[in-house]
This record gives C-alpha cells, structure tokens and sequence, in this order.
C-alpha cells in the first residue's frame, strides 16, 4: 500500500479558478475558441518597457542568484515608488522581493503567526489566502462581507474581530472576487484598530493601480508595523513573471530574510531586472487601464439583461462577482456547463465563498473588448438553452 498524504495536504481545497483555467486551455489546445473570463490575467502581455530591459538584461547581466531579498535597486525602486503615490518615507531595507505576491503570503503566515493562532479573513475572499493557512495550521476567522454593504466590512465587524481572539487581520482593498475597495478613511481606521489592539494587519495591496472612481491609499500611511502585500502581476501586467514585494516593519526584516532564504534562496532574477522598468511604463498601463473601464462599464450594461444580476460595484481590480441564483443553485456545475458548451470560462463562487458562493459567479473582465463582446453574445445564445 502506498504511503498517504499528509494530513496537513489534505486540508488544502483545489484553487477552482486555476482548475477552470486548466480546463479551458485544454479545450483551446484542441482548437476551440474560448473566452478566458476565469484567472485574473491581463490580456495584453507585459509593458514594452519591461520586454525591452528583459532583453537588455540578457545580453550581459548577471542571472545567478541575487539576494534573498532581491536586487538592491528594485527594492530602492519599490521604495522611490510609495514616495511618490504615497507620500510615505520608507527605507528600501524594508522591502522584500518576493516570487509573486504568493511567496510574499507565504513568508508573511510564517513569519507572523504560529500553528493554531487566528487570522481574520473576509468572505468572500482570495481562496489561496485559506489554503495556505490551512497549510501552515493557522486558523481562519471569516468575515461575512455582502452586496448591502458593498461588499466591504463594516467598522463594527472589524472591531468584532479584533475582540475576538484574532491575532491578525487579512484585508484586500480592491477586492478579489468583487472588486470593492475600501474608503481610504475607513482603510485608516482598520489599521489603526489592528495598532491599537496589537494585533497584525496585512494589507493585500496587489490590485492597486487598478481603482477607476474611488481614490485608493496604502495602509503603510497610517499602520508602520502593518505588512504590506503587492505584486506586478495585476497592474504591471507580469503574471508569468512570478515576481511581487512586500513591505514589512523593521524588527520583522531578518526572520522573513531567514525564512526566504530557506524557502527560495531568492526572486527569479530576470524578473527582478524587468520589474525595475515597469514603474517607468506608466503610460502604456494607464492605457490599460482605461481599457478595463471601458470592458466594466460594458459588462455592468449588458449582463443584467442576460440574468446575471446584482453586480457587484467593480471600484477596482478587474473581476465582477455577480448573482445568478435565478439561473442556478449550483455555480461549478453551470460553470463547467458554461465552458463546455458556450466555450465561455468564469469562476464558479464556491471557490471564494463555501457557504454562499454556488449562488455566484466571477468573471474577468481583464481581457479585450471584442472578448467581452463575444462573451455576451455567447452568453445570450445559451443562456437561453441553459434555463
């Protein structure tokens, strides 16, 4: 007889969005036309700028390993980078270069948290954040969020958390699946909360860039000892690149350079070269950007029409969570139908939301306009039959 997982891996629920992913690519590799609506992935590959210093970097830099915390002029970068959109002085010696900002999750639970604490976490929420935790043997404090409060907590359930044993807080702002953000007031005052009762706050911040109304603001401006989490993935168009940062508090610096050490030796380093020159592609992103509003806005239009209803309100990121229990209560399974037989691939809510996500569904509104387009007029043609 075989030896059996561990227990510990047999906590880790399957990352359904990546499981769609995978099962959409399948279907492209043998020449059907799918509309990719599922991973957050930005269509339009990374900045020229980035493509040019990759291809630089090649021809003559040095591609060992770097520092386990990453080359010192990214982090000076990243540095030079909140001064400027944040007005926040921060020493690049508090910058850790990470692979994505999954690398910088990981080092952050371990470096903050031991088996058995409690982390706040609001539901729906990033499920790689659960996953991981459970991994680590951390517990998880959910915080119901829903669509009467826009899909954000309120001031008394972050204050309920916090009385309630948790050792640290996990926000993102913009949000993964619903894309609300946090006023900048209210992100203040939850960081100061998390200070105040001596507790950690993580600030999951890699959707930053990406807000189209609401002014967003980095919790580093009121919270010093908060963990800062960002990657250029999102905004900066890198997904593939695996490369992200996090910015964390001094006395915090030489346990995550210990653990990174042991856990990665150290960020991919072509990667590390081409990420300097994304924080000079501002133009090519914003560019982007614009074209994500357009695509949200589209969406927002079209798809209550189509069933799909009670939207959520998209301050941000690029990922409309939408209601369609008139048409399902079972979201995976009309999922799986819906790429089967529309060849349009989203998210099936149970991936963010055990309990009341097979009422909803995710979709990526990151790709192109004449993807949004077919996928709504895909949609509207098997909707239809799916009813």
């Amino acid at each position: 007889m075989s030896p059996l997982p561990s227990s510990r891996a047999a906590l880790v629920q399957p990352f359904i969005v990546m499981d769609m992913f995978r099962e959409a690519n399948a279907l492209a590799d043998v020449g059907h036309d799918v509309v990719h609506m599922s991973a957050g992935q930005p269509a339009g590959g990374p900045p020229q700028k980035v493509v040019e210093a990759a291809r630089g970097a090649l021809k003559g830099s040095y591609m060992g390993y770097t520092n386990s915390m990453g080359l010192p002029v990214l982090r000076e970068t990243i540095a030079q980078h909140y001064q400027r959109a944040y007005g926040v002085e921060l020493d690049p010696g508090r910058v850790v270069v990470t692979t994505g900002s999954s690398g910088a999750f990981v080092l952050g639970f371990l470096a903050c948290f031991d088996s058995g604490d409690k982390v706040g976490l609001t539901v729906p929420g990033y499920p790689a954040y659960a996953n991981i935790l459970s991994a680590l043997g951390i517990e998880i404090a959910g915080i119901e969020v829903n669509s009467r409060n826009r899909w954000a907590p309120t001031a008394e359930q972050i204050s309920s958390a916090c009385e309630n044993g948790v050792s640290g807080l996990l926000l993102a702002s913009p949000a993964n699946p619903t894309g609300t953000m946090v006023t900048p007031d209210n992100l203040a005052a939850i960081a100061r909360a998390c200070a105040d009762k001596k507790i950690w706050f993580i600030s999951d911040e890699i959707y930053h860039g990406l807000n189209y109304e609401m002014p967003q603001a980095s919790a580093l401006s009121t919270n010093a000892d908060a963990i800062i989490i960002n990657s250029f993935s999102k905004y900066y168009c890198m997904t593939g690149w695996r490369i992200g940062w996090m910015i964390v508090p001094e006395h915090l610096v030489r346990p995550v350079e210990c653990l990174a050490q042991s856990l990665f030796i150290s960020p991919p380093t072509l990667s590390q070269y081409a990420a300097v020159a994304a924080f000079d592609a501002t133009e090519e992103l914003e560019q982007r950007k614009a074209e994500y509003r357009e695509n949200r806005d589209y969406l927002l239009r079209e798809l209550p029409g189509l069933g799909l209803g009670n939207l959520s309100p998209a301050d941000g990121a690029f990922y409309l969570y939408a209601d369609v229990a008139s048409l399902t209560n079972d979201s995976f399974v009309f999922a799986q139908t819906m790429l089967r037989e529309a060849h349009v691939a989203v998210s099936p809510g149970a991936d963010f939301d055990k309990d009341r996500g097979s009422r909803y569904l995710r979709l990526s509104f990151a790709g192109s306009m004449e993807h949004m387009e077919k996928a709504v007029e895909r949609l509207a043609r098997w909707l239809p039959k799916a009813g």
